[in-house]
């Protein structure tokens, strides 16, 4: 036929058009597959982070430098870390700075926490005189990892000051809307910390759809730290 040619692909590039197209075809449905697995263990770690983070005891108040506070019966207040803190800091070494017997007022410094040449200073939320210290936390750590208001409470109280200095703390549902808030806000300084130490990569401590990583803090630098203690715990109010 008048105008019409006929090109054999094999005698050209077409056959390794071809072999790519196929190797792609073949891969899709892999890749699609893994994608997916990798998604839902993604969401369903961060469903457990939040469910962990906000499912918080209710009887308690909680101070805006991220520590909680309970009166006992005894007439002793308990003070411990919240979740959101010890999830976020992963399996810190547990520094306890104060003896029984000393007096304390509400923003000494009670604690630190860190890892790796990397701290922050816990601050007290009440005033009073320290009745005991958690012991078992300098051999087991991770109790307040797993169990941050009920084995992993850092010191035992006697409050001197507890009418006039409990009003500052949150409880119930107001408690549960502040920590909602307050990872709101971790977000935003996580999002800026990573553009401005990571080029970018906030997939170092954020997760899909821009959530937070379990034990987010420590993968980032002790610049980091430090702005993070600056941001969410040195609040004495």
């Amino acid at each position: 036929m008048d105008g019409f040619s006929y090109h054999n692909i094999f005698d050209t590039k077409g056959i390794e058009y071809l072999a790519i197209i196929t190797f792609f075809l073949v891969l899709l449905p892999f890749w699609l597959l893994l994608n997916k697995q990798i998604t839902v263990k993604i969401r369903k770690a961060l469903t457990a982070f939040s469910a962990v983070v906000l499912n918080i005891p209710q009887g308690i108040f909680y101070s805006k430098n991220h520590t909680w506070t309970h009166l006992e019966k005894n007439g002793n207040a308990k003070i411990g870390l919240n979740g959101l803190l010890v999830h976020i800091a992963g399996d810190a070494n547990v520094h306890l700075l104060k003896n029984e017997g000393e007096q304390i007022a509400k923003g000494d410094v009670l604690a630190e926490i860190g890892q790796n040449g990397k701290s922050l200073k816990i601050f007290a939320p009440i005033s009073g005189t320290i009745v005991k210290h958690n012991s078992v936390l300098q051999e087991n750590s991770s109790l307040i990892q797993n169990d941050p208001y009920e084995k992993g409470w850092i010191y035992s109280v006697k409050p001197s000051n507890w009418v006039e200095e409990i009003p500052h703390c949150f409880m119930a549902a107001d408690a549960t809307d502040w920590l909602s808030s307050e990872i709101v806000r971790y977000k935003d300084f996580l999002a800026m910390s990573t553009n401005n130490t990571t080029n970018g990569n906030s997939q170092v401590v954020l997760q899909d759809g821009g959530e937070i990583a379990e034990n987010s803090l420590l993968a980032m630098p002790v610049e980091v730290w430090h702005d993070f203690q600056k941001e969410f715990l040195n609040h004495n109010n």
